[in-house]
């Protein structure tokens, strides 16, 4: 028996009986519906009903216990947050499109994460710090359902855990103001209040995220299947590998591919549907 989710509190006529017939009868929980198959549907069907429907309708991993739970890990840019920081800050001296490119790419896997990220910092040389507290300020959003997300793990007792490819100079802030449990990120380079154009220390790359994965579940006494890893890129895609539960939020068609669900259509708070 495979259990599907569809990550809505509400249903129309229309949308009921189009999954009764393409997937089976919806029951209402609190805030999703779930479906009872006794054969997984292909894939491609299950797509197709997702993209007709606008839903977001995902399959259960028959070992994922959500009673098990006890740690989540996020991605932060364009996932956690609404932007990436690093085209934002780019933007502060002009060369956002440059930049963005390059941000893309490396966010399909088309290019090397640890050189691409390296090539984007440089052409940040010079910039003064406090430009990153305006980025801050003025441009970073959150994305829809971080907060409910964050309070409903903290109700149930699951840490949150941040990591991301980015800079800690967001990650340190979104941690102590969202009261996040932990945080890893890239260290940028400043001398008098400039940055230099170089990353202090190594930089976080797909391997390091997994491996931040793997020593949160022993600090916590806990196996990998008891994490829920959430990542839009391709440099999340390990770390994703590793957890009980992954999750593809709006991300790029390589990791949608390669997760266990997909959030296309809902906010982050949908992934609590999975803890009911």
């Amino acid at each position: 028996m495979t259990t599907y989710i569809v990550h809505s509190n509400v249903l129309s006529y229309e949308q009921v009986r189009q999954l009764t017939h393409g997937l089976g009868q919806p029951v209402k929980l609190a805030e999703h519906y779930r479906i009872e198959r006794a054969q997984p549907l292909e894939q491609d069907r299950l797509e197709a009903l997702r993209r007709q429907l606008e839903l977001d309708i995902n399959p259960v991993p028959a070992d994922f216990d959500p009673n098990e739970v006890r740690l989540l890990i996020s991605d932060m840019d364009s996932t956690l947050i609404a932007i990436e920081c690093v085209d934002e800050i780019a933007d502060k001296v002009g060369i956002k499109p440059q930049v963005a490119a390059i941000t893309e790419a490396a966010m399909r896997g088309e290019l090397d994460f640890e050189s691409s990220l390296k090539k984007r910092v440089a052409l940040l040389e010079g910039l003064p710090t406090h430009e990153l507290e305006c980025v801050y300020e003025e441009r970073l959003t959150l994305n829809p359902g971080a907060e409910k997300l964050i309070a409903g793990l903290k109700a149930r007792n699951i840490r949150f855990a941040l990591v991301s490819g980015g800079f800690t100079f967001f990650t340190e802030r979104l941690k102590q103001e969202l009261g996040l449990d932990y945080a890893r990120a890239n260290v940028l380079a400043i001398e008098d209040d400039r940055l230099t154009g170089q990353v202090e220390g190594d930089i976080v790359t797909a391997q390091t995220k997994a491996q931040y994965l793997l020593e949160l579940c022993d600090t916590l006494g806990i196996t990998p299947k008891q994490a829920i890893a959430v990542g839009d890129g391709a440099n999340d895609l390990e770390m994703m590998k590793l957890a009980g539960l992954s999750v593809a939020y709006h991300a790029k068609p390589a990791v949608r591919a390669e997760a266990d669900a997909a959030l296309d259509y809902r906010g982050l708070d949908a992934i609590l549907d999975f803890l009911a």
